[in-house]
């Protein structure tokens, strides 16, 4: 039984065979935005300042 394919999805997978060396610079894309280290005391931190929001913020009654 064959598996849909999008167009996009095959597109993607040619484009990438064809220029190998956009995985070099996709992994360093993802590394500046995503791949950051974690602090936990800093999120602990954060998590212990937040404030709670209203269910609905624009109720002046709560």
């Amino acid at each position: 039984m064959a598996m849909y394919e999008s167009e996009h999805t095959k597109f993607m997978r040619e484009w990438m065979e064809k220029n190998p060396q956009e995985r070099v610079e996709q992994k360093q894309g993802r590394a500046l935005w995503w791949d950051k280290p974690q602090v936990v005391e800093e999120r602990q931190r954060l998590k212990e300042a937040s404030v709670p929001v209203k269910p609905y913020y624009y109720d002046v009654n709560h």
